[in-house]
């Protein structure tokens, strides 16, 4: 289960400094390779919940064994693709089937949960969440040595490999899909309805918010008239249907649980303008190699490492995510002032600053979803945890577009970086002012 979570968060990190690269080799800027990002997001924020719900239904060995073999399928056709629109469809079909891990993994452990009698130990969940913190720690790092040694389709290449492996080792490992009834104790099994309206129109709804979000140099504002009334459909569907792809009735009565959605969404925004964007200004704007910027991001894997360890070890939620929040409004204040003279030094502390909140807010956010989330949708509820994670990532990409234009260089960094000290500033005070997380701490 570890080995299959690496894979979304591996690969959203790793192809940061690949960017630059394949934008050479097709003759395309950084607004058009945000693409690349975006529609693994995109893809990923759909798919999460769904395959939660499909591994609630049917089982969670079924769903991760199904996940394997797209990721598989994804990795051909990126190695192998001879324009760039088929690497758009390389991401696409990844992050389809990455998604299908991690929501897998959280139903496995609430089934043993409830066949032993127990809840799953926090630091049982903290290796699920250090597998995905520490693949999306290294990612920069490993990505810029595989473009390096082989060039950036080593990117996808080696998502081939890795979930042969991983197919491999669920089969020999992963208990057997019980019955549903019987694998929740007895309760009600949760019933195949995946409400695929609801789920057409998020995906609409999503699609049209993110092709706003792409241009915001040139905004074409009339795409906001659809886009409200899409989510004004999608919400109104969600309160008449009876089995909906996003309980927003749910939702609106589990205000901790809501709060850590967009808690989480907000701190990854955060987190990926800095894997994205501050990465792409090393290489453009500073002049270092792949291979040189993925070892300056070093010790931001190396601290986002340690602290999911160190955060798995403390009882409370609440002290870890305050820390993370206002680390990551001063590793953004310090991005206001660093330019192509910087010292060395100074970058390599830039990047820890956002190292430390990563291993916090992983490890916290996912102790708050297992803390509030109904345990029968625990499949779901870890999808939509990412979901709002993916949702922030987007909109990184779309700042980062916005700031950089056809090229990362200081100006367009401070813009980025100033803009990611407002929101962090709103994140540790929606953080403060969550009384949930000052009981939980209790």
């Amino acid at each position: 289960m570890l080995l299959g979570s690496v894979l979304n968060p591996l690969n959203t990190t790793m192809i940061s400094t690949a960017l630059v690269a394949i934008g050479h080799d097709f003759g395309i800027g950084a607004a058009d390779t945000a693409w690349l990002i975006s529609v693994l997001y995109l893809a990923s924020a759909v798919a999460q919940p769904v395959l939660g719900k499909l591994a609630d239904a049917l089982g969670p060995r079924r769903v991760f064994l199904a996940g394997l073999v797209v990721v598989c399928a994804s990795g051909v056709v990126g190695t192998l693709a001879p324009g760039f629109g088929w690497l758009i469809v390389s991401r696409l079909l990844l992050g389809i089937g990455t998604s299908a891990a991690y929501p897998a993994a959280m139903a496995v452990l609430r089934d043993e949960g409830r066949r032993v009698g127990r809840r799953p130990p926090r630091p049982v969940m903290a290796r699920l969440s250090f597998a995905a913190l520490g693949s999306a720690a290294v990612g920069p790092t490993l990505g810029g040595l595989l473009v390096t040694v082989v060039g950036w389709r080593g990117i996808f290449a080696v998502n081939v490999p890795v979930a042969a492996i991983a197919f491999g080792c669920a089969l020999l490992w992963i208990p057997a899909d019980l019955p549903r009834a019987t694998a929740t104790a007895g309760e009600p099994a949760p019933r195949l309805a995946l409400d695929p309206l609801g789920i057409g129109l998020f995906t609409t709804a999503l699609t049209v918010l993110v092709f706003f979000l792409l241009d915001l140099a040139h905004p074409l504002w009339w795409l906001l008239a659809p886009f409200a009334v899409l989510t004004a459909a999608l919400v109104g569907w969600q309160l008449r249907c009876r089995t909906p792809f996003i309980d927003v009735r749910m939702l609106a009565g589990n205000g901790p649980l809501a709060r850590t959605y967009l808690r989480h969404g907000l701190s990854y925004l955060l987190i990926y303008c800095v894997m994205y964007g501050y990465t792409q200004w090393l290489e453009e704007g500073r002049g270092y190699s792949s291979g040189h910027t993925g070892l300056l991001m070093l010790p931001m894997s190396v601290a986002a490492l340690v602290c999911s360890l160190l955060g798995a070890r403390t009882k409370g939620i609440r002290a870890p995510l305050t820390v993370a929040c206002v680390l990551l409004t001063a590793g953004a204040g310090l991005l206001t002032v660093v330019s192509g003279h910087t010292p060395l030094v100074v970058l390599l502390l830039a990047g820890a600053c956002f190292g430390i909140p990563q291993g916090l807010i992983g490890t916290s956010n996912q102790a708050a979803v297992q803390e509030y989330a109904p345990a029968a949708d625990i499949g779901a509820a870890a999808g939509l945890q990412r979901t709002a994670q993916y949702i922030g990532a987007i909109t990184a990409s779309s700042l980062i577009a916005l700031a950089y234009g056809q090229r990362a260089d200081d100006s367009g960094l401070h813009l980025m970086a100033g803009a990611s000290v407002v929101l962090g500033g709103l994140l540790v005070v929606v953080t403060l002012t969550d009384r949930a997380l000052r009981r939980a701490a209790r």
